[in-house]
């Protein structure tokens, strides 16, 4: 970590060894920064994005934290890189879909899990909870195990929700589902209506 300390200096806050992993604790104002330049410098070449998720403790003075797990393929390397968000301030970071597109749907998982927002992400809504979902962000240490809602609520706006109104044509073919349509949907999403069941 000498090389990434000596261009970022203090915004490298820490490293440590973990179970034999290096992980690295960067601001997060310069976290894109640091991230782009460990995935293009010669030497360090993290080109492959293994996930990105969030880590929420139940501490409330703990910070919640954004944590990439990369990949360096042609040097058979791992570096875990974590980023803490205040949990009282606003919960944002740059989206790293410009650096791998692969970022795409794992953002999208932590936003919709824990709420942070990635700015610059070309498409970020909810990916596994319905658009209307309104009980809040499942992962976070604060959402009860039970939900905010009745279990008669829950169902009703799960029976309620059109989740299938929320996807693209492309994306219904992509997952192999638009074969499974009804005949009079396919026919409207081949016409490129979207969100016709709302």
């Amino acid at each position: 970590m000498p090389a990434l300390r000596s261009q970022f200096g203090p915004s490298v806050e820490r490293h440590l060894v973990s179970s034999g992993q290096t992980i690295v604790y960067v601001s997060g104002e310069r976290s894109h920064d640091v991230l782009a330049w460990l995935k293009d410098t010669p030497g360090q070449e993290f080109n492959y994005l293994t996930d990105v998720t969030a880590v929420d403790y139940r501490d409330p003075e703990r910070p919640l934290e954004v944590v990439y797990q990369l990949r360096s393929l042609g040097r058979k390397a791992e570096l875990r890189v974590k980023v803490a968000l205040d949990k009282r301030g606003a919960l944002e970071i740059r989206s790293v879909y410009d650096l791998w597109r692969g970022a795409d749907w794992l953002e999208r998982e932590v936003y919709d899990m824990f709420g942070i927002t990635f700015v610059g992400h070309p498409d970020l809504r909810r990916i596994l909870m319905w658009e209307t979902y309104a009980e809040g962000y499942p992962l976070r240490k604060d959402f009860p195990l039970r939900g905010h809602f009745s279990r008669a609520e829950q169902t009703r706006q799960a029976l309620a929700a059109n989740p299938e109104a929320h996807y693209s044509m492309e994306e219904l073919s992509i997952a192999d589902a638009y074969g499974e349509l009804p005949k009079d949907m396919q026919e409207r999403l081949a016409k490129g209506e979207r969100g016709f069941l709302k």
